[in-house]
């Protein structure tokens, strides 16, 4: 994902003149840097964000327009499969992680729609993942799966409780999961 843009790429992002995204910036209603011994600028991803949300611009130019999934589990081939399926489908953004502080890590940049979440992973269980992100405010609208094998119904509780959306057993079937997704973020 993109962090810094120029003018024109700003200009084109906003649907408006190159000058005029110097004016705003040269006048400060845009934020950014000047590159060190040169008079070109650069805007941050975060700048040009506040930019378009303070002047009704839609930040739709900004995203894929997909909806994002990220998949956190440590086994390499349900993530395999996660991704192959979701990106076929055409309507998603998926990124992975393996552990609990990557995908701690990678919700922070990538704000992801939603999250499938492995129940055991190396570092942390689903519960302590749920409740963190549930704790944070930017992702009150994101949804939560949790996928596991190995779990009985007082954990399943417990996880809902902790702020998951949905619970799917593995082994499961993927394109049921994919259309509960589906149902689950309204696409």
């Amino acid at each position: 994902m993109k962090t810094v843009f120029t003018t024109g790429e700003a200009a084109e992002i906003c649907k408006v003149s190159q000058q005029t995204i110097i004016r705003c910036f040269d006048s400060g209603r845009l934020k950014g840097f000047r590159v060190p011994g040169s008079r070109f600028r650069r805007i941050p991803r975060e700048a040009l964000l506040q930019f378009m949300k303070d002047n009704n611009i839609p930040p739709d130019a900004l995203d894929s327009g997909k909806t994002k999934v990220l998949v956190v589990d440590d086994d390499p081939e349900i993530v395999e499969l996660f991704v192959d399926v979701l990106e076929r489908d055409g309507r998603f953004e998926v990124k992975t992680a393996a552990t609990g502080y990557d995908a701690g890590m990678i919700t922070q940049e990538f704000m992801p729609d939603l999250i499938i979440l492995d129940y055991m992973l190396p570092d942390v269980n689903g519960n302590v993942v749920c409740q963190t992100i549930r704790k944070n405010p930017a992702f009150e609208h994101t949804k939560i799966v949790i996928v596991s094998g190995v779990v009985n119904q007082d954990e399943i509780n417990e996880l809902l409780k902790a702020g998951a959306d949905e619970f799917c057993k593995k082994p499961f079937n993927i394109e049921k999961l994919i259309e509960r997704i589906g149902e689950l973020l309204g696409v």
